[in-house]
């Protein structure tokens, strides 16, 4: 099967004048402010399996969200249907729900005076057209290089996608603008076995411009490797042990962190850094900067989901927490001003997020924290994590190598590492191998002594 994929680009501005003719429609209805979003996306991806194509994901689609106040009440609509028929009806339901809706006093616009002016290139849209064919031959690459590697026996799911998307915002007094956007893909598994035993490990790249990413060489046969690797593991025993999270799974508990400083989450009180605004809450050598303005960056943005203006912000400075991330609505609540970081979606009011949240380098090497350890866990792997959001209790079923003498020995399996982030927070220490690979990033981390639930 053959598809030609559209080389149209999506402009934003396509998008400017449905959002116009939907604002004034709400208002006809009877809003009295309004504010809407629309999306244009294009997708495309390629799988193989011994050299075949296994599956062809090709999509495109719009999708247009309302919403509306009416006095302190509001409600958002969706829809993937932009005709001015189905606009009318959209902003006549939003209308409808608005009025039934309880009243919420801090719903409401972004203040005028906040909103950006400007439209800065962050770099986040390449140009670059993927045919299925060149995603075939891509993906082919990468089930190739896994199975060069010794050992590997299977190549699984060897993918190669394309994604770009535009997107347009559009509020009631006055903001209208638009930003493009895309992401390349490469990932793949690699299936090895001993003794009976079948381990499996994957890579993956993504960046938002086709020349960023890693070869699928280098992908396929770092797969390879992690799967030979982990052959032959074991459980450790249970009891305590220094831990270290490899920067290919560290990023994790920065997103923890994500949640507890989130505006909403303080103005629910369910956070386990409630009251801790200024006070030092991780190890002086941690320093955690929020920025939006990378260039070509996973989270990078030209403004929030509200069309405030964003900037650099640090969150954690020294080991101290400097404040909260913030939308409007939150920042009403808790009476503070906005920090820009409201996250629209299509059906939903302005949510919270982060941009590109990274833990800064620190000064020690990876292999001298290992050193330092002398005994314990590097966890290169984890799933199922578990966070109490009052009390930062925390849990995560984790894999990896024990650490004997300083240096990685054996693989490890199906233990539970689990301990409280604020403890966890203040022992933190980062190694100097950071790597910008999402749009959360840390370098690998030690934790110091946790508890492991093992055998």
């Amino acid at each position: 099967m053959t598809i030609t994929p559209k080389d149209t680009p999506l402009n934003p501005a396509d998008l400017k004048a449905p959002l116009k003719s939907l604002l004034a429609l709400a208002k006809r209805a009877g809003a009295d402010s309004a504010d809407a979003v629309a999306t244009h996306g294009r997708s495309l991806s390629v799988t193989v399996r011994g050299g075949d194509i296994e599956d062809v994901d090709s999509s495109e689609g719009r999708d247009v969200g309302l919403r509306v106040m009416v006095g302190k009440r509001q409600a958002c609509v969706s829809s993937s249907d932009i005709s001015e028929a189905s606009l009318s009806m959209l902003a006549e339901r939003a209308v409808a729900m608005a009025k039934l809706a309880p009243e919420d006093p801090y719903c409401g616009l972004a203040p005028q005076d906040r909103l950006a002016t400007n439209n800065p290139d962050l770099q986040l849209f390449d140009p670059a057209v993927r045919s299925p064919e060149d995603l075939k031959s891509d993906a082919i690459r990468l089930e190739n290089a896994a199975l060069t590697v010794k050992g590997v026996a299977q190549a699984n799911n060897a993918s190669a996608g394309a994604t770009s998307s535009a997107i347009f915002f559009a509020t009631s007094h006055g903001f209208a603008k638009g930003w493009r956007s895309s992401r390349h893909n490469f990932s793949v598994v690699a299936i090895a076995e001993k003794d009976g035993a079948m381990e499996r490990d994957y890579d993956y790249s993504g960046e938002r411009w086709l020349e960023d990413v890693r070869s699928p060489e280098a992908i396929g046969r770092r797969a390879g490797e992690r799967t030979i690797a982990r052959l032959g593991g074991a459980q450790l025993k249970s009891g305590k042990l220094p831990v270290m999270f490899d920067r290919r799974v560290s990023a994790g508990l920065v997103s923890a962190l994500t949640g507890a400083i989130a505006g909403p989450s303080v103005s629910r009180g369910v956070s386990f850094l409630l009251g801790k605004v200024g006070e030092p809450v991780f190890n002086p050598e941690i320093s955690i900067l929020d920025d939006p303005s990378i260039l070509r960056g996973h989270g990078s943005r030209p403004w929030d989901g509200e069309g405030i203006s964003v900037a650099p912000r640090p969150v954690i400075d020294k080991g101290v927490l400097t404040g909260w991330l913030l939308n409007c609505a939150s920042a009403r609540q808790l009476e503070l001003e906005t920090t820009g970081h409201a996250y629209r979606g299509i059906g939903s009011p302005p949510g919270v997020a982060s941009t590109n949240l990274i833990l800064q380098n620190g000064e020690t090497s990876k292999a001298d924290l290992m050193k330092e350890m002398g005994t314990g866990l590097l966890v290169t792997d984890m799933f199922g994590p578990s966070l109490n959001s009052n009390t930062g209790d925390y849990s995560v079923g984790v894999s990896g190598y024990k650490i004997e003498g300083g240096v990685i020995t054996t693989p490890v399996t199906e233990v539970t590492v689990a301990g409280n982030l604020l403890d966890i927070y203040k022992n933190m220490r980062p190694a100097d191998d950071l790597d910008i690979d999402g749009a959360t990033a840390a370098p690998s981390l030690y934790l110091g002594e946790l508890a492991i639930a093992g055998a």
